[in-house]
């Protein structure tokens, strides 16, 4: 009988806890099974879900005047298809076919530049001799251009020659601002500001470049 009222009052100092413990992991299942129950907030889901496309090369815009100066070196005509690798806006092209008739394609991978590109030639009246294309650089048909712009970075520059060179007419030119092709040393040089501009014209298939470097 001492026993029985021994446990009742051991029993009795427990409760309490036991109960608050209880109370503890109830309450805990229960806010389990309602995350877990709840569809998350679409916002949620389209940040996690919609990543932007992975970019080689950071978006900086290229000075009107070095602009300019690219389409002077390569001497645009209306006959030219210029093909803007990496276009951002699409200002590139749509200086080419407003200041000189030609026709243009720009490239992004970014569908955020391709809309803006898209609006500024709605803007400037040049949808006709232009168009852009969302698509990485390295998958696209260079072989109708007659005229290559780029603005990169050197080792993007490296690793497009090889295209460049396979895909090109002979006589297609090149131009690149800031950022040079290695050993294939640039046929002219321009300083706009402080920021270089360089020329390449795509050599005979036969003599393997006018330079001797290898593509």
């Amino acid at each position: 009988m001492k026993e029985e009222k021994v446990d009742l009052q051991r029993n009795a100092k427990r409760s309490p806890k036991r109960l608050a413990a209880t109370l503890g992991v109830l309450a805990g299942l229960v806010l389990c099974g309602i995350v877990i129950g709840q569809r998350l907030p679409s916002w949620s889901l389209s940040s996690s879900t919609q990543q932007k496309p992975a970019l080689d090369v950071p978006y900086v815009p290229t000075p009107p005047e070095v602009v300019d100066e690219m389409l002077r070196m390569a001497a645009v005509t209306k006959d030219d298809v210029v093909y803007d690798l990496g276009c951002g806006d699409g200002r590139i092209v749509i200086a080419a076919a407003k200041k000189y008739g030609a026709r243009g394609v720009g490239v992004d991978i970014d569908p955020q530049r391709i809309k803006e590109a898209n609006e500024n030639a709605r803007k400037e009246g040049v949808t006709d001799r232009v168009k852009f294309i969302q698509q990485d650089l390295f998958q696209t048909d260079l072989s109708e251009a007659t005229v290559v712009t780029l603005y990169l970075l050197p080792d993007i520059n490296l690793k497009l020659r090889p295209k460049l060179w396979r895909e090109l007419r002979p006589g297609a030119r090149v131009v690149s601002h800031a950022f040079t092709m290695g050993d294939w040393e640039p046929e002219r040089t321009a300083n706009v500001d402080g920021r270089m501009v360089y020329f390449w014209t795509i050599p005979s298939k036969k003599t393997g470049g006018n330079t001797g470097a290898k593509p």
